[in-house]
């Protein structure tokens, strides 16, 4: 990651110090720092798909590269867009250097995770699979952008079905989930079946990290997740718990007046906690989310690893780290 960005003269560095900030490299005064990096999630499949179909694994580095870099310009973009003051634990990019520099910020940070993607052919890769893997990455920016378009376009809307609900997170998580080990895997020289096989893996372990988000949004422990208690709640996120109780919950009407108001009180969230509790809307979702896991690890099983020993260890390697998802605490 740190190879994409450009050498800087003087007066530019503090355009890429501010990204830096975001990625945890420097602190608020942009002097170098090591702050939380996010799980790194994605990248971590890109390789290991690579490595599993039999790919050299430092092949791969500038994909996870771009990988990560893409996933963190969303996250400055997003944090624009819903108003958030903190990123993990910390002040956001664009609260701090305002809005302005933020959505500039976003937008030099999408073309450095590109530019890390053009260095797959340093890496040995042949130019005609770096143009694959190019086409592929914008197609999975562009279903992003569709995904956060829906995610706007839903505020507020208490009507969504589950269907929308689902298309929506599709598109915004869990596609990059996809890509990352569909391109690893590309990359690897796997045939167009294993990278499909391994795409469906990706796509069925986003939905359910998502899903699992959700269930952490609203019950997850503050002194774990280093969240407000119920923070979506509190936000009024219409997260799949909600969507299920607004449509099948008997206190749906209620829990619709309560999320029509412009602010909730502490008592007003201990009420519609109770009103999804009544609506089973945690055990639900809990369900949902392992059936996309049982998905993910069976598509995962029809995959025949590389001939090497490494091979096999990274294919098992990305089914514990699957298993591990499901169920987490932050």
């Amino acid at each position: 990651m740190r190879a994409a960005f450009p050498q800087a003269e003087a007066r530019v560095q503090r355009f890429y110090a501010m990204q830096e900030y975001h990625l945890g490299w420097r602190d608020l005064e942009l002097q170098p720092a090591h702050e939380d990096p996010g799980k790194l999630l994605r990248p971590q499949l890109a390789m290991l798909a690579c490595q599993a179909v039999g790919g050299d694994v430092a092949q791969a580095l500038p994909l996870a590269a771009g990988i990560q870099l893409i996933h963190d310009f969303s996250l400055i973009h997003d944090d624009i867009e819903d108003n958030s003051d903190t990123r993990r634990g910390r002040v956001t990019l664009w609260k701090q250097w305002g809005l302005a520099q933020g959505i500039n910020a976003g937008d030099g940070m999408f073309v450095i995770a590109h530019l890390a993607l053009h260095r797959l052919a340093e890496a040995g890769v042949a130019a005609p699979l770096v143009l694959e893997v190019l086409r592929r990455f914008d197609h999975t920016i562009l279903h992003i952008c569709e995904g956060q378009f829906l995610d706007i376009s839903f505020e507020g809307n208490l009507g969504i079905s589950e269907d929308d609900y689902l298309a929506m997170i599709a598109r915004k998580t869990a596609v990059l989930v996809e890509s990352a080990a569909e391109l690893g895997a590309l990359v690897g020289g796997a045939d167009e079946a294993t990278v499909k096989v391994l795409g469906t893996f990706g796509l069925s372990l986003g939905l359910a990290f998502q899903m699992q988000d959700d269930v952490l949004g609203i019950w997850g422990d503050p002194a774990i997740t280093g969240k407000p208690r119920a923070a979506d709640l509190y936000r009024r996120k219409v997260s799949l718990p909600v969507v299920h109780a607004l449509r099948h919950g008997p206190g749906r009407e209620e829990l619709a007046r309560l999320y029509r108001q412009q602010e909730l009180s502490d008592a007003e969230v201990n009420r519609v906690l109770a009103l999804l509790d009544e609506a089973g809307a945690r055990a639900y979702t809990e369900g949902v989310a392992a059936h996309h896991h049982h998905a993910a690890l069976a598509a995962l099983d029809a995959v025949q690893p590389g001939a090497s020993p490494e091979a096999s260890a990274a294919l098992q390697h990305l089914r514990t780290m699957a298993e591990r998802l499901l169920g987490r605490q932050n």
